[in-house]
């Protein structure tokens, strides 16, 4: 039995009746303990956080303090300065919003399972958010192993919560979109509960770490350093949604894709951190005038297209791996033509370095390499150009994983994995048969000519006139 059902049925009963309750170790508060334990890993933000508020009312129930928890782990897979930066500012705005909440929030250094464990020993109860990932799903699992208190989370990093959609891996958005929609206008109209305020703790739990320090010191990989196109945070977030539901939203149907307009919402590297809640991003979007078509447009990415990236690790643990992500018909058509002539052939250290004869592609490089974020269009020409120019389907997959999750704010993401999955046919149909390809589709240089005023998107990145067009 989870230990509010009975201390505080209300909330018990909305977070059932949502699904977005998890119970990893049921039980009740173990008593004598010091606090509630809070532990924040997906959702770093302190507004619109589900499992925050849940945490807090956890402990107003059992009339102890609350306590928040961040584990820095120096070896996230494919993480580096870059990701730790845009980490930290994020971090720093939440550790001024709980301190103004009079709620202490612990940062220590560990392999996160060892840190959570440690200072669930004096926890009554522990309370998390969800992470989708292979390693937030088996740190949550080593936790659950080695704690001796009752052990729950709240599903707060999507609108609809992934085990309410489906209950398996869903073939592309067509067959999703449904299923999200049969609960959009409940989850949409979700309302927000005020949490009640926190009980002061004397002699809260030790950091080990500085947030003011910064990542100078970390024992991390610097090799590849932060961008000042993204500043990190919650704060940073909201300024960026405003600005995008001002001159973005409204041209947002018909001019998204063009990479020229620059049309992104860019939430993707906060939604990634957790620092913004895509609920949250849903109901300003529904707030404005905005034309329905590109109200309509926008929610299709955010709910539709993200959750069902969601789905997609959260039922095929292989998402990095070629063989498991990219489905038997793409497999067996590429493999079909793995021996066809590639007129051309890069290097890694070409392509990371942009240094193609493709001026579209080399931009779009260079943007992820120099800005951390690249275009969403061209995010889909620039996996299918690394398929036309390896040696083998395996080895672009390889590569491709590798350079998005390095050089990607949003990188390590499911959303990332999908992308990349794409690009081999995931959730995509057969197409016609073409050299290289088989029946997986195929984006040519021609299409972004006919489309879009591509040069102006070489320009942007590469600078006036650098490369001419194709």
């Amino acid at each position: 039995m989870n230990p509010l059902a009975s201390s505080s049925p209300t909330y018990y009963n909305r977070a059932m009746q949502n699904n977005r309750l998890w119970i990893y170790r049921p039980g009740q508060p173990v008593s004598g303990r010091k606090y509630v334990l809070y532990w924040m890993q997906q959702a770093q933000r302190t507004k619109g956080n589900l499992a925050l508020d849940w945490a807090l009312t956890a402990a107003h129930s059992c009339q102890l303090p609350l306590v928040v928890a961040f584990a820095l782990t120096p070896s996230f897979p494919g993480a580096n300065a870059r990701h730790y930066q845009f980490m930290f500012a994020g971090l720093a705005d939440v550790e001024q919003a709980l301190h103004k909440r009079k709620i202490p929030f612990v940062i220590r250094l560990g392999n996160p399972p060892d840190v959570i464990a440690e200072l669930a020993r004096d926890a009554a109860l522990l309370v998390s958010d969800i992470g989708y990932l292979r390693i937030q799903r088996s740190w949550r699992k080593q936790v659950t192993q080695t704690i001796d208190c009752p052990f729950s989370a709240i599903e707060t990093d999507v609108v609809i919560p992934v085990q309410l959609v489906s209950d398996k891996e869903e073939y592309a958005a067509r067959t999703i979109r449904p299923k999200i929609h049969r609960h959009w206008k409940r989850f949409l109209e979700e309302p927000l509960q005020t949490p009640p305020e926190n009980m002061p703790l004397k002699n809260p739990p030790a950091s080990n770490i500085k947030l003011a320090d910064g990542i100078g010191d970390l024992p991390i990989d610097h090799s590849i350093p932060p961008v000042s196109q993204f500043i990190g945070g919650q704060a940073a977030a909201q300024k960026q949604l405003a600005a995008f539901l001002r001159t973005g939203l409204n041209q947002y149907d018909t001019n998204r894709n063009d990479p020229a307009n620059n049309l992104c919402s860019n939430m993707s590297p906060y939604l990634h951190f957790g620092q913004i809640a895509a609920l949250d991003i849903a109901k300003q979007v529904l707030a404005t005038n905005a034309p329905k078509e590109a109200t309509e447009s926008y929610l299709e990415e955010l709910i539709v297209r993200r959750e069902l990236s969601m789905n997609f690790v959260y039922f095929n643990t292989g998402y990095d791996a070629y063989e498991k992500a990219v489905p038997e018909w793409a497999r067996k058509t590429l493999t079909k033509h793995a021996r066809d002539k590639r007129a051309t052939l890069y290097t890694r250290d070409e392509l990371e370095n942009g240094n193609t004869h493709d001026p579209y592609w080399n931009a779009a490089q260079m943007e992820m390499v120099q800005q951390g974020k690249m275009h969403n269009y061209m995010r889909m020409y620039w996996g299918k150009k690394v398929i036309e120019w390896s040696e083998s389907p395996e080895e672009a997959f390889q590569t491709l994983i590798e350079m998005n999750d390095c050089y990607e704010i949003d990188g390590r993401d499911p959303n990332g994995y999908t992308g990349v999955s794409w690009c081999f046919g995931k959730h995509d149909r057969p197409w016609t048969e073409r050299n290289i390809f088989g029946t997986v589709r195929y984006m040519a240089a021609s299409g972004l000519q006919r489309k879009f005023k591509i040069q102006a998107y070489v320009d942007r990145i590469l600078g006036p006139e650098s490369q001419p067009s194709l």
